[in-house]
């Protein structure tokens, strides 16, 4: 199964990218052999739109654009439901066991995601509760993805 990563926002040179490409880097050598092949990260800008509705439905496109039919679309946001790394291992390795072929993971804006990229999610994540910068956020994803690989691999990175 293909695995990217969908963004609105860029991120800059620095620590932060350093971390998150280290960890989406590990994901692209322990996810093949399993079947997860990552394929890497599209970002695009936020919208400047005058309203937040019109903000989200315009970057709800943008991240619409990135996405191959039939994908499945694992969707963060704060009104999603709380995994545990192994249970999204679970529902990843799931999809790619019912034969998808492609799974995107959508991070939107400032302003969160429209609600029809939302309703059509297969799965909507949260973090937790808290807010998170959108640097962190992206570490937060990448790293979790590299567990939910290395959980499916039996590796001891993960322990419980």
């Amino acid at each position: 199964m293909r695995v990217t990563i969908a963004a609105i926002g860029r991120m800059k040179a620095g620590p932060e990218r350093v971390l998150a490409d280290r960890y989406l880097d590990r994901l692209k050598k322990t996810g093949a052999p399993l079947g997860l092949d990552y394929q890497g990260l599209s970002e695009y800008p936020e919208s400047r739109l005058g309203t937040a509705p019109e903000r989200k439905r315009e970057e709800a496109e943008r991240l619409r654009s990135s996405l191959a039919e039939g994908s499945v679309h694992l969707i963060l946001d704060e009104r999603g439901k709380t995994l545990s790394s192994e249970e999204l291992a679970a529902a990843i390795a799931a999809f790619r066991d019912d034969g998808r072929r492609d799974l995107a993971l959508l991070i939107g804006g400032p302003d969160g995601h429209d609600e029809t990229l939302r309703s059509g999610a297969n799965l909507v994540l949260s973090l937790g509760r808290m807010t998170y910068p959108h640097q962190i956020a992206r570490i937060l994803v990448a790293e979790q993805l590299y567990r939910a690989a290395t959980i499916l691999a039996g590796h001891p990175y993960h322990r419980a």
